[in-house]
């Protein structure tokens, strides 16, 4: 009988709430699943997060946590976009990938988009073994999503996503030093919805005064009052034949939740129709608005959008669909000064009635926000723009293909779907390695945005110039 062979079973960190067995390979070890949060169900539900309980014994760290209840994209969105599907309530976890070797390493934590209603740290183009691959801590988090998340309630807590962003935050702040990392160099790092709550943690002053840096990634920079931010909710309650309140809400169970949200949202579109969640001021956890906090923060920032964002939210056939009248009324709905329409048609001279709406839905919503940050920001403010065509679907720059880029995962299935199997593997290495060089230092290589507009242009080849098309986005106010 032969001897039995030793089993791997993979490196062990004990936290503060106890130990937990992870997984190694090629030099990186992997932890998935450590709760940071409390289930946020039962007596938890719709109130703020607490703190993950302590646990006897070893954990199993070799999986991904469930992901927060939330519907599937649908349609053309549907094909591009996969989210895996996890049951379980433990939802509030944390996923850490560090180098083997790690010592006091830089930090980032990573919080995915999906307009605060889709999404999770589990897809595939999240991993983080390429950031550990160069020597940095990554960690993401899962957080409330949707109904869950953000509701305005008359008797619960507002911005229950971010509140479970700021718990990982510090969770990360408290924890991250057994996995071989610095808690004096984190930087946070989101896309969209993510990059929204990287803006709006920093506007929070107990939770920036736990970050070196941060990296916003087609973030929107508003949030809104209450009273506006609650029409998601208004009609879900309305829907539902329910009060607006958290007895009201806890009467439906997340699946219900989200059907009402569907059928409401059937047919809508970015341009009109079902309003969509968003982050509102509160006292407690969004003192202001981030456009205005981030100012003040003195802290490095990297910061910028695709080309053309609008290419993911409307398909082609929408925008062929966009004539003159149309695009007229959508200018008036925005509020969209003439001046800006005129520049449009100037800087896209060839370009049809919908793709210049498009254009200043992508500058009116993203990049001119991005454009008055960086230009009223005293601390260093460094300004990119993703410019690379993908040839799928006729998308280009459109929003979410620089994720791929970032984390050098191009052959991630998430990123072929969005990227098709000839994205230049170069530009990942370039823009990786930009990413990579602002966790470590703050700097990612490029001049500061206030060093005559200086802005980074990834495309192939990239190149640093001042600010493209700086005309559309300065009568959009930016």
């Amino acid at each position: 009988m032969s001897e039995e062979q030793p089993r791997d079973i993979g490196p062990q960190v004990v936290t503060t709430r106890g130990s937990v067995r992870g997984r190694a390979g090629d030099g990186i070890h992997r932890y998935l699943g450590i709760p940071y949060g409390r289930p946020p169900f039962g007596v938890l539900r719709f109130a703020a997060p607490e703190p993950a309980l302590p646990w006897q014994g070893e954990r199993d760290a070799g999986h991904f946590g469930p992901t927060a209840p939330q519907s599937p994209y649908r349609g053309d969105l549907g094909e591009l976009i996969k989210v895996p599907s996890i049951d379980g309530t433990d939802i509030l976890t944390a996923n850490v990938w560090a180098p083997a070797d790690a010592t006091h390493a830089p930090v980032v934590l990573w919080l995915h988009g999906g307009a605060l209603e889709r999404g999770a740290a589990a897809q595939s183009g999240y991993d983080g073994s390429t950031f550990a691959r160069d020597g940095i801590v990554f960690v993401s988090a899962n957080y409330r999503l949707g109904a869950e998340g953000f509701s305005v309630l008359d008797d619960a807590p507002l911005n229950l996503g971010l509140r479970d962003a700021q718990l990982a935050l510090e969770w990360v702040h408290r924890e991250v030093a057994a996995f071989g990392g610095d808690p004096a160099r984190i930087t946070v790092m989101g896309e969209s919805a993510g990059g929204a709550l990287v803006a709006a943690l920093l506007a929070q002053p107990e939770a920036r005064a736990l970050v070196a840096g941060a990296i916003i990634q087609s973030g929107p920079l508003d949030a809104v009052e209450p009273v506006k931010a609650r029409r998601v909710s208004d009609a879900l309650a309305k829907r539902l034949r329910v009060a607006a309140t958290r007895d009201g809400f806890d009467s439906a169970g997340p699946a219900e939740l989200l059907a009402a949200r569907s059928d409401i949202a059937a047919g809508g579109s970015p341009l009109g129709g079902t309003p969509g969640y968003t982050l509102a001021i509160d006292p407690e956890s969004l003192p202001a608005s981030p456009a205005e906090a981030l100012l003040d923060a003195d802290i490095p920032i990297l910061i910028g959008t695709n080309t053309d964002e609008y290419r993911l939210w409307l398909t082609p056939d929408a925008v062929a669909g966009i004539g003159r009248a149309k695009a007229w009324l959508a200018r008036l709905a925005m509020r969209i000064p003439r001046a800006a329409a005129r520049a449009v048609r100037e800087a896209y001279p060839e370009a049809s009635h919908g793709e210049r709406l498009g254009q200043l839905v992508t500058d009116r919503l993203l990049r001119a926000p991005a454009t008055r940050l960086a230009r009223g920001r005293r601390a260093p403010t460094f300004v990119y723009e993703f410019a690379w065509e993908s040839p799928v679907r006729d998308l280009r720059a459109a929003h979410a293909l620089d994720i791929a880029f970032a984390f050098d995962l191009l052959d991630d299935d998430d990123a072929l779907r969005l990227n098709g199997p000839a994205a230049p593997a170069a530009l990942g290495l370039e823009m990786h390695a930009a990413w990579v060089s602002f966790i470590r230092s703050g700097d990612p290589g490029w001049p500061a945005f206030s060093e005559g507009r200086a802005t980074r242009v990834f495309a192939d080849p990239s190149e640093t110039v001042p600010q493209r098309r700086a005309a559309v986005v300065d009568a959009l106010g930016g």
